[in-house]
Parts: C-alpha cells; structure tokens; sequence
C-alpha cells in the first residue's frame, strides 16, 4: 500500500453539501432546540390570531368618538403582525443560532470539527446557509398564516386585507426577514462570547431591552439610535400607509428600514466568521 493513500493531505477536500449534510445531524439532534423553534412559531401564529379574534369586539361596537379627533382607523397590519410574536421570533432565531455555535464550543466538538475540516470559513458558511435557511422558512410560514388568518377574519367586517394591497407584501417579507436576521445576530454573539448566559442575556438585551431605551421622540440621536436595532426595522416594514399608525417622529424610510436588516445580516455573518477563524478553539 502506498503511503499517498495514509497522508491526510491527499484525502480530498470536502464539498459544500458534505459541510451542510454534517451540520444537518448536529443541529438535528439537538432535539429540544428544534421544538423550540417550532413551538415558537405555533404560539407566534397563535398570539396574532387570538389578537385579531379580540379586537372583533372593539370593531363591532366601537367607542365613541372623541371631540375633535379624526375617525379611528382599525390597522390589519399593525394588529395582525404583531410586535409580540415578532420579538418571540426574533429571540428564539437568536437563540437557536447562538445554540449552533457556542454549543460547540462548550462541548469541545468544535475541536473535532476543524480537525476534520480546517476550512474554517466553509464550516461557517455551512452554518449560516443552514440556520439561516431554517429560521427563514419558520420566519415565512409564521408571517404568511399569520396574515392569511387574521385578515380572513376580518373579511366580514370588511376590513381584510390581500397581499396585492400596498404595503402588504412588504410587511409580510419584512415580518419574515427579521427571523433569519436575528438567527445570524445569535450566531455572532455565540461567536464572540462563547456562553450559553451571556450569549442569551446579550441577545435579549439587543432585541427587547435596546428598543425601548432608545424608543423615545425627545432627542434625535437617541431616536435614531432606536430606529436601526434589529426589531425596529419590522415596526416601519409592517405599518399600513393608508392607516394612522405610525412611528412617531424621526421615523425611517422604508427604504432605510431594509438596507439596515441587511447591514445587520452581513455584519453579524462577518463577525461569525473573523470571530471563529481568529480565535482559538
């Protein structure tokens, strides 16, 4: 036998669908981190449902209205794609991409990873283009039955809404499209943190804590601030623009609100990587 055959160095490189097929089996038998997601978006889809089913009463018999106010304008968008299972999703994607790198690291399998694969970065990407695949899926199905739903029962109080109606595709793609995001943002902090706590207590911080020290109309800056965290850009996707609902003052374009999901995308998949390629195990 020849020794060309022994030598690591010649067993060839391997392939992109092998990194994704092996990354397969470690997020899959992590059986309860699977439920969570799934579970996340059962209840995600309930919470917009049962409050839609709540405000029929409201609808039915309004309040009265007020001296010199307009006409109170019921919203499908803001009401049926609603913060609450947004940020439920938001935090289980984060958490589930977090999962997906620290994991390995308190485990020590990340050391039997790069021993079988040094490409570091092809490692990575295998783990974004899967987790990010995942969540984007669950991100879909969330906000798409979700908009079905509630405005198929808002039909025969003829306030339903069509994906044709302006700014309703762009709210469901844009309730969709923070999923993944913040599954990426989940792998950076378990990237650079290495923890399960500080990975999770970071993510919550980002996404719910954040918001709502920086959601505030009296200074500029801080307003802007606010305006481009993550769950931030979901509330400017999703608002009806033949509704009253609105963001207040200093409010971003709509155009504005995507290019930051996106920047938020790509710098969390490049911290991942120069985190994981820099760093040693």
């Amino acid at each position: 036998m020849s020794t060309a055959t022994l030598d690591p160095a010649a067993e060839p490189a391997p392939r992109f669908l092998d990194l994704l097929a092996a990354e397969w089996i470690k997020l899959r038998s992590l059986r309860s981190t699977s439920w969570v997601l799934v579970l996340a978006s059962l209840v995600a889809i309930a919470v917009n449902v049962n409050a839609v089913h709540t405000d029929l009463t409201y609808i039915d018999h309004p309040a009265p209205r007020l001296p010199g106010q307009p006409p109170y304008t019921y919203d499908p968008l803001f009401h049926g794609l609603g913060s609450i299972a947004g940020d439920l999703m938001a935090v289980a994607a984060g958490t589930l991409g977090a999962i997906t790198v620290f994991g390995e690291y308190t485990t020590g399998l990340i050391r039997t990873t790069f021993a079988a694969v040094p490409d570091r970065r092809g490692v990575v990407a295998a783990k974004v283009v899967l987790v990010g695949g995942i969540t984007a899926l669950a991100g879909i199905v969330v906000s798409a039955v979700s908009f079905l739903t509630v405005n198929a029962m808002l039909a025969s109080r003829h306030l339903g809404l069509s994906l044709t109606d302006e700014g309703c595709l762009r709210a469901v793609l844009g309730y969709a499209a923070i999923v993944p995001v913040c599954a990426l943002i989940g792998m950076a902090l378990g990237a650079l943190l290495r923890h399960a706590t500080a990975s999770i207590v970071s993510l919550v911080m980002l996404l719910l804590v954040l918001p709502m020290v920086f959601g505030g109309d009296r200074y500029r800056w801080l307003k802007e601030i606010g305006t481009h965290l993550p769950t931030a850009t979901v509330q400017r996707l999703t608002i009806n623009p033949d509704s009253a609902t609105t963001m207040g003052k200093y409010a971003p374009s709509v155009l504005d609100s995507w290019i930051t999901m996106g920047v938020w995308g790509v710098a969390a998949v490049v911290v991942t990587v120069a985190a994981v390629r820099r760093r040693d195990v």
